[in-house]
C-alpha cells in the first residue's frame, strides 16, 4: 500500500472516530448531530446569522438540494428559519432563529469540551496543534469550522512543515 493511500486511510478512520465522538455527545445533550451542528455554526459565523441557500451549500461543500434536507429538520425544531429576499423571490435565505442562537451557544460550549478532550495534553500539544491545523488546511479544508483566531500557522502557506522531532 502506498504512504499516499495509507495517510487517506488513516485520515478517514480518524474522521469517523471524530463524527461518532461529536454526534454522541452533540446527540445526547442537544439532539443533533455533528452535521447539524456545522451548519448551524457556518450561520451563527455569517453576517446577521443568515446566508443564502446556495452560499451556505458552498460554504459546507454540499449541494443545494443536501443544504435543504438538512435545514428541513432545523426549521421543524425552530432553529432555522426560512427568509425570503424582499428584492428577489427566487432567493431564500436560511437564518437562525432567537432560540437558534442560544441552543448553539450551547452547543458550541458542548463540542469544545469534546474537542478539549480529544486533543487533551499530553498527547496534543500546542505545536502538535498547530501542525494538524496546517496540514488540514492544506489538503483543502478551507472551510473547516474550528480554525479559530487562536491557531497558528506551524510555517508559511506552501513552506514544507517540519513535523515536531523531524
Amino acid at each position: 500500500m502506498s504512504d499516499a493511500l495509507d495517510a487517506a486511510l488513516r485520515l478517514l478512520r480518524a474522521q469517523t472516530a471524530l463524527v461518532k465522538r461529536f454526534d454522541a455527545s452533540l446527540g445526547g445533550l442537544h439532539g443533533v448531530s455533528l452535521a447539524d451542528f456545522t451548519l448551524l455554526l457556518r450561520l451563527g459565523r455569517s453576517p446577521g446569522g443568515r446566508l443564502r441557500r446556495v452560499d451556505l451549500a458552498e460554504a459546507l461543500g454540499l449541494t443545494a438540494s443536501g443544504v435543504t434536507r438538512g435545514l428541513a429538520p432545523l426549521e421543524r425544531i425552530g432553529l432555522v428559519t426560512r427568509e425570503p429576499d424582499a428584492r428577489d423571490a427566487r432567493v431564500a435565505y436560511a437564518a437562525l432563529t432567537d432560540t437558534g442562537r442560544e441552543r448553539l451557544a450551547e452547543m458550541r460550549a458542548t463540542a469544545e469540551k469534546v474537542a478539549e478532550e480529544i486533543f487533551a495534553a499530553p498527547p496534543w500539544g500546542e505545536a502538535d496543534m498547530a501542525v494538524l491545523s496546517e496540514l488540514t488546511t492544506r489538503l483543502g479544508g478551507v472551510g473547516l469550522p474550528g480554525r479559530g483566531a487562536g491557531a497558528r500557522s506551524a510555517s508559511r502557506p506552501g513552506a514544507p512543515t517540519r513535523l515536531p522531532g523531524n
